[in-house]
């Protein structure tokens, strides 16, 4: 059997979709604690419901999925979780992450390789930890947030996770324009390329979760195929041998730098992947999720990483690459198909649009989470954000396209700080005070019922004091940061954990004992 939302029935999700436009959200408990009513003008619920009768277009929002509306799913519903996100990450702007260790940390290919097998495998697990929450609640991440974080605190989780998400697709666009750029030998402007990876996104993130499962169900086939070419033609080029630049502790800076950078790729998926499994029946064990979760994005990461490290590591001693790596990352991927000549220019096309598959899922959990905001931005439907959010991705691709080692360096590590923080306040949470007593998915928009999040709050802004002054970017490094091997590594993501697993617990408990939830 397929993927669970690929045969939703069509009337469960038209009728959650009354929900974003809705005069009142009430907890499934019938819990007097409801939203003030909200006019919605006739005509504008009448085009509304129009525009939701379209074949195919998910309605539904952030409303949880109730048991008795799911599918039964078979071991060929679960493979498809590890298949969505293989296919999600073998990406051209994932590749070009793995460039950036002998590019920008000066790392030789074994050390390069090292960081990122480790580092990805870390990162891979939290994000598979976080997708076990999806199938069991029948919730969206950042509304299992509020269970962690409190109703209202959790609102700043959801924000950061949409900066994190449209980031991704501002890198997104930019890359596949660059490659689509260079397979044009340069004669067609990098915005243009961007124009089209933001159209192809916004038309499959705007039907919703049954058109993106059947899309990445077989988008990784052409992409796989095509990376196996590249490796054959470039893969003569590879250096393995390409030692280290940096030496003492300037290389022990750089490594532990590279496999914080490493980390924070794959971990950026944490806060919204449960979004993806909440049509999964709620028996779905959780070891299941997690191994599937695990391995799709180890392996794609792994695979798609260790080309780019391979690709960067041939820059050294091949002058053709090296004048690409100076044009744009985009470059430097097509530079490896140059053997095949017009062949390799159709490959790097495939490539090019290999990115939508990464550019779908953020752009559909980053609609999502404007809804969590609030009840304004609740009764807007699903689809009218992505387009916002389409829009949002084009205009800063647009305006950052020849910056985008910086925005890579800076944004990427720099997002992975919060999701690290909330992760761990999520597991004490999980492991600490909810062991045996379990949550109730009803009350997921019940203010009374849920944590007050004081706690979670306070840990969370402070693990973001550590976070600051062990950072090292940049245009800024932390005073903790600054000492180690003489030049700066980033420990941002270590010291946050360290001090909110350290505050929460004691912040916690005496929360209980005052509120009582």
């Amino acid at each position: 059997m397929d993927h669970p939302a690929a045969h939703v029935p069509a009337d469960i999700e038209k009728t959650a979709g009354l929900d974003v436009s809705s005069k009142s959200t009430l907890s499934e408990n019938g819990s007097s604690d409801r939203v003030a009513p909200i006019h919605v003008p006739p005509k504008l619920s009448k085009w509304n419901q129009r525009i939701e009768g379209l074949a195919g277009l998910e309605a539904r929002g952030i409303t949880r999925v109730l048991p008795e509306e799911r599918q039964r799913a078979s071991i060929i519903g679960y493979v498809q979780m590890a298949i969505l996100w293989f296919s999600a990450n073998i990406s051209a702007n994932n590749l070009a992450v793995g460039t950036l260790g002998p590019l920008l940390f000066h790392l030789g290919f074994l050390d390069s390789a090292m960081c990122a097998v480790f580092g990805i495998m870390v990162g891979s697990a939290v994000t598979a930890y976080m997708s076990t929450w999806g199938a069991q609640s029948g919730n969206r991440t950042m509304i299992v947030a509020r269970y962690f974080m409190g109703y209202w605190p959790a609102k700043l989780v959801c924000v950061l996770n949409m900066i994190l998400m449209i980031g991704y697709g501002i890198i997104n666009c930019i890359i596949g324009g660059q490659i689509l750029s260079a397979v044009g030998g340069g004669g067609m402007p990098i915005l243009v390329g961007i124009v089209i990876v933001a159209l192809l996104t916004w038309v499959v993130a705007t039907f919703g979760m049954a058109i993106f499962q059947v899309y990445e169900r077989y988008a990784w086939i052409p992409q796989t195929i095509v990376l196996f070419i590249l490796i054959g033609s470039a893969g003569p080029s590879f250096n393995a041998a390409l030692p280290n630049a940096v030496e003492g502790g300037a290389l022990t800076a750089s490594r532990l730098s590279f496999f914080s950078l490493q980390l924070s790729v794959p971990v950026s998926w944490a806060a919204a992947s449960s979004d993806f499994y909440v049509y999964y029946p709620e028996s779905t064990k959780k070891w299941v999720a997690f191994l599937m979760t695990f391995t799709g994005v180890t392996l794609s990461f792994c695979f798609v990483n260790l080309i780019g490290i391979g690709l960067a590591s041939g820059v050294a001693t091949n002058a053709a690459w090296d004048a690409a790596s100076h044009v744009s990352s985009g470059a430097l991927i097509v530079a490896g198909f140059d053997g095949l000549r017009g062949f390799g220019k159709f490959c790097g096309v495939i490539v090019a649009l290999g990115i939508i598959s990464n550019n779908i899922p953020g752009s559909y959990a980053a609609a999502l989470g404007f809804q969590v905001l609030g009840r304004y931005t609740k009764m807007v439907p699903r689809y009218l954000w992505v387009c916002v959010i389409v829009m949002i991705q084009f205009v800063c691709a647009a305006a950052g396209r020849d910056h985008l080692y910086v925005i890579f360096q800076n944004f990427l590590a720099l997002m992975g700080y919060w999701v690290m923080i909330f992760v761990s306040i999520v597991l004490e949470e999980h492991l600490i005070f909810r062991r045996g007593v379990g949550f109730d998915w009803t009350a997921w928009e019940d203010k009374k019922r849920l944590p007050v999040g004081l706690a979670a709050l306070v840990a969370f802004l402070v693990g973001w004091v550590g976070a600051i002054i062990g950072m090292a970017q940049t245009w800024y490094i932390g005073p903790v940061a600054h000492d180690i091997g003489g030049v700066g590594a980033d420990i941002g993501t270590w010291l946050g954990i360290a001090f909110s697993l350290l505050l929460f617990p004691p912040l916690r408990y005496v929360e209980l004992k005052i509120f009582g939830r």
